[in-house]
């Protein structure tokens, strides 16, 4: 039942304009900077060659290009995630859904599997742009595994809280204004951080994604993106629950 949702959900996002424009536009910025980072492989490419160990184009292009993907998320979920719920809540169809003979957590893994689904489109065209500079160069694919489990991680985390937020309202708008200010503040306060070892550093996805960013698969990282993603989703559950025992 849950791939039943999520396939719903899916269906849903492309049944409306708003899910190709978004789309389109992402892949219009990543690849603005795709192209923008092989110029500036290529204006460099004659220092590299005087260098005894140069950095290759995975760490010149494909790092940067996943850490641009990262903050083009940041922004994008938001639009995404905003109607999961809400919108279901403001059409008067959510207790319709909770009445179904299917669980609450089905309910919400299915809604948020749909998200991931198309947000994997997004890092898989990623993905196949940094493939398509092996025509002409050698990429370090450990590095590039890194940096797409990393994204994908920090995806269904942005999808995750989104998603909880889209529960708490009837109105989707509020509920992007919402998520994308939650974001955001986590974002400021690791940038707000001084201390290179304070632990403030913990609070922002985008500062655990920037070792997958360097290629490195650290259990910490990836423990807190689980930790992060699972609280969220309990979270969603509780309240749709919740919803369905008191109408």
């Amino acid at each position: 039942m849950i791939f039943t949702i999520a396939a719903k959900e899916l269906k849903t996002l492309f049944s409306g304009p708003m899910a190709w424009i978004i789309l389109a536009v992402l892949e219009i910025i990543l690849a603005y900077f795709f192209l923008g980072q092989v110029d500036a492989f290529l204006a460099i490419q004659p220092q590299l060659t005087a260098l005894a160990n140069p950095p290759g184009v995975t760490e010149l292009i494909v790092t940067p290009l996943f850490g641009n993907a990262a903050i083009i998320l940041l922004m994008a979920v938001p639009l995404l995630s905003m109607r999961l719920i809400a919108e279901e809540r403001r059409n008067r169809t959510l207790n319709l859904l909770l009445s179904a003979p299917v669980s609450v957590s089905e309910i919400v893994l299915g809604k948020f599997l749909g998200l991931m689904a198309f947000l994997s489109l997004f890092i898989g065209l990623a993905a196949l742009m940094s493939l398509s500079l092996y025509t002409g160069a050698t990429l370090d694919l450990g590095l590039l595994a890194g940096n797409i489990v990393g994204l994908a991680l920090l995806a269904a985390s942005f999808a995750a809280l989104g998603l909880f937020i889209s529960s708490l309202t009837a109105h989707p708008v509020i509920a992007a204004i919402g998520t994308f200010g939650a974001l955001l503040g986590l974002w400021i306060v690791n940038m707000s951080a001084r201390d290179a070892e304070s632990w403030l550093h913990t609070l922002s996805l985008l500062k655990h994604f920037e070792s997958f960013n360097r290629g490195v698969i650290n259990s910490a990282d990836a423990a807190y993106f689980a930790l992060f993603i699972a609280l969220f989703l309990v979270l969603a559950v509780r309240r749709l629950d919740n919803d369905r025992t008191h109408g």
